[in-house]
């Protein structure tokens, strides 16, 4: 269950709250006394804290100090943060309805609302004793139209980005290819978006040697899911193509995976699972843009005919690729969609995956590895983008003398590049396939967290729907 946003007739004075200000000035008489007020004054001056909370039966009173500072994004990401703070002080007394106190503009409320209800999330499918853990379960804000839009936007970007979450918490046994296909057919057949479900048969009619390669020891039968959304009065003539990685598992292929290694492995399509919760979210919101999301789906196991290191396959668009590692199986994936795409003459295309160790090792869960050849201004948007929800995104070289590297004796490319700069060899290695302006974002890093971070839960994040969703809708305002 997610947070509901709501609103109330009239003003109360009972309940919990949680009361937004700018300075401890603002704390209302309303609500606290006197000598309260004095306290709290004292506390925020001494504690140097930004939130502080009374349990006050019925309900609790928090107050969270808003930074006197001129907004800028790392200011509204302390504002997201002192959000889920406010979550997990509601949770610890399972208050279910809080009422929001605030005379501050939308620019402050809307990310402190979007911290608080993105705190709020737990995948509890799989618990025979599951309760629901949502608290708060409803948030009160006072009747105001110019909270109308923005409280429908926050919704239908959570939305989004929980159900990319879900996608990625679900192992294997309950998500395999043809049932995320089926997933995306029913979610979008309520929505403007035209879908297209590739199978077996048809991704061997275009000869997708990546895809059908990376499936061969796989018993379950890859699909190739495409998404289309194409608004009347579209802003641009050329569509945004987005390309998410969906290995639904990878043990590694014969180059398996150590134990500790493969345990989480089923986020591995969180790539995937982020451009389906970004076409929810722009759709649902409506952007004028015309957008198009791809995702090649399999896992990469070890059955009787999985393809093996020095197998070369043949990809959709002709070029030949030796295999020396299968576990760097999502380029083999992502190079057949990449090169697809290239049928809808696209503006730009973004592919979006969990695809190297070295990414992760190299900057950690703090951002997403990102890096482009000949976009440079849209990679600039994107950047932007993702300062505006803080999913920053840190640019790696793309020098030609990294391609050197995917040299094969026997094929036109090797899937791997060697022991130095990983990262940046798989966007090389991939850039061979874009036949448009293309970014590559590695979000191995904060794709899955071992704990919970601020808003984000331990698990699956959903990274990549709010900066996939905040680049279109800036490119819509243009």
């Amino acid at each position: 269950m997610n947070t509901i946003i709501d609103y109330y007739q009239r003003k109360a004075r009972v309940g919990s709250f949680i009361h937004l200000i700018s300075s401890t000035d603002e704390i209302s008489d309303y609500y606290f006394s006197e000598e309260e007020r004095k306290h709290i004054k004292s506390w925020f001056r001494k504690e140097k804290q930004n939130i502080y909370s009374i349990n006050r039966a019925p309900g609790v009173q928090i107050i969270a100090l808003v930074p006197d500072k001129k907004l800028n994004f790392t200011i509204i990401e302390d504002i997201r943060r002192l959000g889920s703070d406010s979550t997990t002080i509601l949770k610890k007394y399972k208050i279910e309805d809080v009422n929001i106190d605030c005379s501050l503009d939308t620019e402050v409320l809307q990310p402190f609302l979007e911290g608080l209800t993105l705190a709020n999330y737990d995948f509890l499918k799989y618990k025979s004793d599951s309760k629901d853990l949502t608290y708060p379960k409803r948030v009160l804000l006072r009747k105001d139209k110019a909270y109308t839009k923005m409280v429908r936007e926050i919704k239908n970007v959570n939305d989004a980005v929980f159900q990319a979450r879900n996608l990625v918490n679900e192992p294997l046994s309950g998500l395999n290819a043809p049932i995320f296909a089926d997933f995306v057919e029913k979610t979008f057949n309520k929505l403007p978006v035209k879908t297209e479900i590739l199978n077996k048969n048809r991704i061997k009619a275009l000869k997708m040697g990546g895809l059908l390669g990376v499936n061969r020891g796989s018993k379950d039968e890859p699909v190739f899911v495409i998404m289309e959304y194409k608004p009347e009065k579209a802003v641009n003539t050329k569509p945004y193509v987005l390309v998410g990685k969906g290995v639904m598992y990878d043990t590694g292929g014969m180059n398996l995976k150590p134990g500790a290694s493969m345990a989480d492995m089923k986020c591995d399509m969180s790539g995937g699972a982020a451009v389906v919760g970004a076409m929810m979210a722009i759709a649902k919101n409506k952007l004028p843009v015309h957008v198009v999301g791809l995702v090649p789906a399999t896992d990469n196991r070890t059955g009787d005919d999985a393809y093996v290191p020095g197998d070369v396959l043949k990809m959709y668009n002709g070029k030949t690729v030796e295999v020396l590692n299968t576990d760097a199986e999502g380029r083999l994936i992502l190079a057949d969609a990449l090169a697809y795409a290239k049928k809808y003459d696209p503006k730009l295309i973004i592919d979006i995956a969990t695809l190297t160790g070295s990414a992760h090792a190299a900057i950690g869960h703090f951002a997403i590895v990102g890096m482009t050849g000949k976009a440079k201004t849209e990679f600039q948007q994107l950047q932007k983008a993702g300062e505006d929800v803080f999913e920053r995104i840190v640019e790696f070289p793309f020098w030609d003398e990294y391609g050197e590297l995917l040299k094969s004796d026997i094929a036109d490319l090797a899937n791997i590049g060697g022991r130095y700069a990983g990262a940046i060899t798989a966007g090389k290695f991939l850039e061979n396939f874009a036949e448009a302006p293309y970014i590559h974002l590695d979000i191995a890093g904060p794709a899955y967290m071992a704990k919970k971070w601020n808003y984000w839960p331990k698990g699956g994040t959903g990274v990549g729907v709010r900066l996939f969703y905040q680049f279109i809708k800036s490119l819509s305002k243009k």
